[in-house]
This record gives C-alpha cells, sequence and structure tokens, in this order.
C-alpha cells in the first residue's frame, strides 16, 4: 500500500469516528477549517498554498499530507510546491528541513500515482 492510500484511509476511519462522537465543538471547528478553504476572495488554490507553508512551519506532517493532496488535487505544479517548500523553510527556519524530506516524498508519492 502507497503512502498516499495509506494515509487517506487512516484519516479517513479517524475522523469518521471521532465525527461518530457527534461533539457539537468538534463538528462546528471542522465544519469552519472545512469552509475556510472554499473560493472566496482568494481561490483555493492559494488557500491550500496557505495551509501547506502554515503547516510546514509548524510541522505537522499530518497537515503538510493533507494540503500536499489538496494542492494536487487542484492542479499545483512541482515548482509551485517547491516555491513553498523554500518559504516555509526560510520563514521556519531549519527546524522544517526533515518535514521538507517528508514532503517530498509524499509529494513524489502523489505524481506516481498517475504513473502507476
Amino acid at each position: 500500500m502507497s503512502i498516499v492510500q495509506e494515509f487517506n484511509d487512516y484519516r479517513a476511519r479517524m475522523n469518521e469516528r471521532i465525527l461518530s462522537h457527534d461533539n457539537k465543538v468538534i463538528k462546528r471547528f471542522w465544519s469552519l477549517d472545512h469552509q475556510a478553504y472554499q473560493e472566496g476572495a482568494l481561490d483555493a488554490k492559494t488557500k491550500e498554498l496557505l495551509g501547506l507553508v502554515a503547516s510546514m512551519v509548524l510541522r505537522c506532517d499530518d497537515c503538510i499530507r493533507y494540503h500536499l493532496g489538496q494542492c494536487y488535487a487542484l492542479g499545483v505544479s512541482t515548482d509551485e510546491v517547491f516555491e513553498v517548500f523554500a518559504i516555509a523553510n526560510l520563514v521556519g527556519g531549519s527546524i522544517c528541513i526533515p518535514h521538507t524530506r517528508r514532503a517530498v516524498e509524499y509529494w513524489d508519492a502523489l505524481c506516481q500515482q498517475e504513473q502507476g
């Protein structure tokens, strides 16, 4: 199983488990998060790129993978992703380097899906 499929399966399974608890605050927060990335004054692609750079600076590998998947689905190019990586490393410092490595690995796996 690819790292992409493994991540997506785990995320879906755990989201279902968490949302099945019917906690109003969690559901409202997750709804707000979803709504924030919808088209608005900024397009969805720009918002996902912003989410990606913030996730890298905050060093959240799950969030990085999620936003990379969304970016891939929205047609973000490899060059655009690497510019985000550059900004994240500049803002976040060298502590972001390990997350950049894992992000590149995940991006490559996303790109290989269409070939394999």
